[in-house]
């Protein structure tokens, strides 16, 4: 055993977790599996992964963790696998690895035991990271610098890692298991859903205690959402230039521990707190999934720091050019990819989904820039070994997976090409409709797909509807708000002259960008979010919220709001008569698809497939009340269409076995600036229909207003929602 410490070994010299810790003093050969510090009620294994080090160190820290006491050579060897078992250890223990071998950036080695590495499968990691040259393996300002050695320590900056005891009470906690074609999905982010929240104890806001609060938890029942979408939770670092700038890394999409929760959202510095927080919305029947980074991690390129993978075995964890491993291959735009074709790595990543998924009892995944896991050598293979292994996988292919289909690289660009049991976030249904009430010509067609479950995309690799993810705003880009009221991105806040972020938003300003008192602008754009946000509810696939949307949150033009952990990107609370008004706009518009299994269909709706009235159960009309013509498709001036959904062919069946019918709905959406008298009679004669929604209206829902044989007049850029009534419930003619 090798010592490295300036204290007597006999005195005790911590105290952990209320006792009080000796110096190791044994030290036994442990077991390869599992990897990580595992603490088995009696001692604790330790198991790190490095194919190519000469030596390997487990350095212990005090309680502090500001002083090494004591450092442990690693001696025990098993397929890549170095291990040893303290029976002395304690939940509790900080520690850390230093590894030894060769330095040799051109062979792509980047050992440096100067610098205190963070174990790739901690479960807790206590401290921020403290920035310092030390932290890089290089001399910094060295004429090439990634190719000379650095010897400082790093450790007085660098994170620790904590034994963990995983107990934890969860009683009869159940993974609610809502069915995909009844998910509406809220993306949110653990800070800043609660860090203004007045009803919210200060103490606990922007933790995972205040979002488990009954202010957050009660809002998104009563806006009935079914699952939250978290953004990233593991352990994230903030980017050192963010941090000269006084900025911060706020949405968290830099990872560095795939185990470990990110403790500045705990109130109690306890991993327990984010399992409680399950707990309390799995109660709530909302499930809870996590956006996760696996693409990449914080260490950049060849010039980035070494704070884990790239000093535990650099060849092994990242992928290297081939011909010249000092540089990296960059899938990601941050510098790195992680090499998934290593299968130690895949097991890596595969441990850390199956952890969340038993050990903290998460319902699903949404996977960052997907396409680069699927990349066997520089094409993304749909087949690939990342798929395989969690197709086969008896927990990973119950959960559900999300994928962002797409990366930076070359061919990167995957949507509909995912395998079955996957599904996907449709840009495609973004763009589209985006465009269509921004009043692009020429995408009616296109509309049409997107609304209808976009089967152009998934159908032919045998998924359904609810493949295709629908999102109007997500994290990245502008708020609802913001898309109706800015032309341009107004980044300037970030640092980076306005630069950054998406330069084709595909938003319209109603007239005046940005604050406006003209009260017809106000309106405009009021209506222009009610039309967004109906086209999304109502379409077929699954609908996806961006949290704050439902509060008219505005980030005032920033569109790259990924270094702002302030106001700008946290959700306002102060609600005023009109978005208290939308507000319940969308809790109604959530009520209304929720109650009508038509909107949620489990399969793609068919023009050829009748209903028991003879009628197709999807019929799209013109204006004129006439089936829609390829010609009619194909104007580029078209800005109007209706749908005829058949509710009689809902294919459900309730707890007994009975069929569940549906009433029958026209949907009618006119993107044109002008009023369009819609007819329905031509086709669909016979039936009696009542709006009950219509966007041009203060109050839109439940008009119950006969529609006269001569049809309903379209307001200029506003969604109608027709349902049929029976002839023995019609209401009286207005």
């Amino acid at each position: 055993m090798d010592i490295a410490t300036d204290r007597d070994p006999r005195r005790s010299i911590e105290r952990t977790a209320g006792r009080t810790a000796t110096l190791i003093s044994a030290v036994w050969p442990g077991q390869p599996y599992p990897r990580g510090a595992t603490w088995d009620g009696e001692g604790v294994n330790f198991s790190l992964f490095s194919a190519n080090a000469e030596k390997v160190e487990l350095c212990l820290f005090d309680a502090s963790g500001r002083h090494e006491v004591q450092r442990i050579a690693v001696r025990e060897r098993t397929d890549g696998n170095w291990h040893a078992y303290l029976p002395e250890a304690r939940p509790g223990l900080l520690y850390g690895y230093r590894v030894h071998g060769p330095y040799a950036p051109e062979r792509g080695h980047r050992f440096n035991p100067h610098k205190l590495l963070i174990e790739p499968y901690a479960k807790h990691l206590q401290g921020p990271l403290v920035w310092s040259d030390a932290h890089f393996g290089y001399r910094t300002g060295h004429a090439k610098a990634d190719l000379s050695f650095d010897r400082r320590d790093s450790a007085a900056g660098t994170p620790k890692c904590r034994v963990v005891d995983p107990a934890f009470t969860w009683g009869d906690d159940r993974p609610p298991r809502i069915p995909w074609h009844d998910t509406v999905i809220y993306e949110g982010h653990v800070r800043g859903l609660s860090m203004l929240h007045p009803q919210v104890p200060p103490h606990l806001r922007g933790t995972y205690a205040g979002l488990a609060t009954a202010p957050i938890v009660d809002h998104l029942v009563r806006l009935g959402v079914t699952a939250i979408e978290l953004m990233p939770v593991h352990f994230f670092v903030d980017d050192r230039h963010l941090l000269e700038k006084d900025l911060r890394n706020y949405w968290g999409y830099n990872t560095l521990g795939f185990f470990a929760p990110e403790m500045r959202y705990s109130s109690t510095g306890r991993i327990s707190e984010f399992k409680t927080l399950v707990k309390v919305l799995h109660s709530a029947g909302i499930e809870v999934l996590l956006d996760v980074v696996y693409n990449h991690t914080a260490e950049g390129n060849q010039l980035g720091p070494t704070l884990s993978f790239r000093g535990i075995d650099n060849a092994s964890y990242y992928r290297l050019v081939g011909d010249n491993p000092r540089y990296y291959m960059d899938f990601t735009g941050t510098g790195n990819t992680l090499n998934l074709q290593h299968p130690n790595v895949l097991q890596m990543i595969m441990d850390s989904l199956r952890y969340w998924a038993t050990e903290m009892h998460v319902d699903g995944f949404r996977f960052d820039l997907a396409s680069a896991l699927a990349r066997e050598l520089h094409d993304v293979d749909r087949l690939g070994s990342f798929f395989d292994t969690i197709g086969q996988d008896p927990v990973l292919s119950q959960v559900k997976l999300i994928a962002e289909p797409w990366d930076v690289g070359s061919g990167g660009y995957q949507v509909g090409n995912f395998p079955p049991g996957w599904n996907e976030w449709n840009d495609q249904y973004r763009d589209t409709l985006r465009g269509f009430w921004k009043g692009d010509g020429g995408l009616l067609g296109e509309c049409a797909r997107r609304i209808s479950g976009s089967a152009d995309l998934y159908e032919a690799s045998g998924r359904k509807p609810h493949a295709s993810i629908n999102f109007i705003t997500a994290h990245d880009g502008f708020t609802l708000e913001d898309l109706v009221s800015y032309n341009d991105k107004h980044n300037e806040a970030n640092g980076e002259d306005n630069r950054d972020g998406h330069n084709e938003n595909r938003s319209w300003n109603c007239g005046v960008e940005g604050p406006t008192d003209d009260a017809a602008v106000l309106e405009l754009r009021r209506r222009q979010k009610r039309n967004l946000l109906a086209a999304l509810l109502l379409s077929q696939g699954v609908p996806m919220l961006l949290g704050g949307d439902e509060l008219s949150r505005t980030q005032h033009g920033n569109n790259n709001a990924y270094c702002q952990d302030n106001p700008l990107s946290w959700s306002d609370w102060s609600l005023d008569g009109r978005r208290e008004e939308f507000l319940e706009f969308t809790r109604r518009l959530i009520r209304l698809r929720r109650e009508h299994p038509v909107f949620s269909r489990r399969r793609y709706v068919r023009a050829d497939t009748l209903t028991p009235e003879g009628l197709k159960e999807i019929i799209w009309l013109n204006p004129e009340g006439r089936e829609m013509t390829e010609r009619d498709w194909h104007q580029h001036f078209a800005r109007c269409v209706g749908v005829y959904l058949a509710g009689g062919a809902i294919e459900r069946r309730g707890r007994r076995g009975e069929p569940i019918r549906d009433s029958d709905f026209m949907l009618l959406l006119n993107a044109h600036h002008e009023l369009i008298r819609f007819r329905i009679a031509a086709v669909l004669s016979g039936k009696s229909w009542t709006a009950v929604l219509d966007t041009a209206r203060d109050e839109p829902f439940d008009l119950r207003q006969v529609v006269a044989a001569e049809g309903y007049a379209l307001q200029g850029r506003s969604v109608v929602l027709l349902q049929e009534v029976p002839a023995a419930q019609e209401p009286a003619r207005r």
